[in-house]
């Protein structure tokens, strides 16, 4: 009899235990994703190059769109993971010569952008993760010049940090859907010529702000 009161009480107190279990970790927002982004895309000179004239606004704007992988890890309730990101922007400048404070790098288009970084967030409702991200961005800005027959195969690379907030949300068991923000500065650049030469790296001041969406599946 005393065997069997100890036994009702551990499965009791098992059954009590698993809910709560259950209710800290959401196993929705553990192991492999990839998702497809689009979204705004803006480009400008930093705080250090900025005219300050009133009017005077030098953003390149255009429409992002790519792919992004990542990992990530349920702890409990917090979130924390990796990611790795590419893409590409429609955005660019064609340089004014009557304006002295024009973009920065002359008549270029916006190109590939790669991203690696981390994320950390906390499961705020049922199947809703609210997070920051912060990694290295690397990026692209082809220079739009041509004699008319031939066009140059020149750009600019950009290194730079990026950090960025964002919600996600999932849809059934392996789909979900995010909005976030991200802000990126470039403190770094390199000329790279048509034949793969580079000039040395010098400094530079140009920020990029992005509103971004994506649709992704989780493995």
């Amino acid at each position: 009899m005393r065997n069997a009161i100890l036994a009702a009480a551990l499965v009791s107190t098992t059954a009590l235990a698993a809910p709560a279990a259950a209710q800290s970790y959401d196993p929705t927002f553990t192991g492999p994703r990839i998702s497809v982004l689009g979204g705004y895309d803006g480009i400008r000179p930093g705080s250090t190059e900025d005219s300050d004239l009133d009017g005077d606004d030098q953003t390149v704007d255009g429409f992002l769109y790519g792919l992004e992988a990542g990992y990530d890890f349920n702890l409990g309730g917090v979130v924390a993971g990796a990611e790795v990101e590419l893409t590409d922007s429609t955005g660019k400048v064609e340089m004014d010569s009557t304006d002295p404070s024009y973009f920065g790098y002359g008549e270029v288009a916006t190109d590939r952008d790669i991203y690696a970084g981390v994320r950390i967030g906390g499961i705020v409702a049922p199947g809703t993760l609210l997070y920051a991200k912060g990694g290295y961005t690397n990026a692209r800005l082809n220079v739009l010049a041509t004699d008319g027959t031939t066009e140059l195969d020149e750009n600019f690379e950009l290194d730079g940090w990026r950090v960025g907030a964002g919600v996600e949300r999932t849809f059934g068991t392996n789909t979900f859907a995010k909005l976030e923000y991200r802000y990126s500065n470039y403190t770094e650049a390199d000329f790279e010529f048509f034949d793969g030469s580079t000039t040395s790296a010098f400094e530079v001041d140009t920020d990029r702000h992005q509103v971004v969406a994506g649709v992704g599946f989780r493995f």
